[in-house]
């Protein structure tokens, strides 16, 4: 079952358009992976697969990166990975023709909600049984899943945590470099000046010797 949806900008992480599952039975605590999910998007940058699955509790978290937009949708663990990626190629093409100009003008959340209403006319298709044999082309047409990267949520964000320690650790040693390069330019200018006093005074010294004698 495909129990939320979420689509944001890559370079920022703004969240463009999302969907949850409205089934209380389970008492599923959607937000709690919506969080998961925004952070995760502020993790990503040009360097993160373009396509992933994320292990996060009893669930997982498969996304998709197509024109700096991801494509998110939350699963539970016997939901068909290459239906979840059809989905998601699915909607993706979709979101890119409707807004695909738009996107980088946006700057408030959530400026496409409206696109929830082609999310869940393609999330009625994708879990109709009746529906899997329409979409049994796209399945043989998209890449095997199972060489899609497989990570744990933990790991993700902590690494991303990491990163971001790293970076600032980089900037603080970048900074006392170019501290250190300035000091050092001060303190070998001042020891010119201390060797011209220095020798200035032996000669003058000298001079005075002669001129005494």
């Amino acid at each position: 079952m495909v129990l939320m949806t979420m689509i944001a900008r890559v370079a920022d992480g703004l969240p463009l358009a999302a969907t949850m599952q409205e089934d209380e039975q389970s008492g599923r605590n959607i937000l709690e992976y919506q969080n998961q999910a925004k952070m995760l998007f502020r993790k990503l940058g040009p360097q993160s697969p373009v396509r992933c699955t994320i292990e996060t509790g009893p669930y997982l978290f498969h996304y998709l990166i197509e024109h700096d937009i991801c494509y998110l949708v939350l699963c539970e663990q016997n939901y068909s990975k290459r239906l979840a990626y059809s989905y998601l190629d699915d909607i993706a093409q979709e979101f890119h023709r409707q807004y695909g100009k738009r996107v980088n003008t946006v700057t408030r959340p959530y400026s496409f909600i409206e696109f929830d209403n082609y999310i869940q006319k393609a999330k009625k298709i994708f879990l109709d049984s009746r529906s899997r044999r329409n979409i049994s082309n796209i399945n043989n047409q998209l890449q095997d899943v199972q060489r899609i990267m497989v990570q744990n949520i933990d790991d993700v964000l902590q690494r991303g945590t990491v990163l971001s320690e790293l970076d600032t650790k980089t900037q603080n040693l970048s900074m006392l470099t170019q501290k250190y390069k300035k000091d050092a330019t001060y303190l070998n200018t001042k020891s010119m000046y201390v060797k011209c006093a220095v020798g200035g005074i032996a000669l003058l010294v000298f001079v005075l010797y002669f001129w005494v004698l």
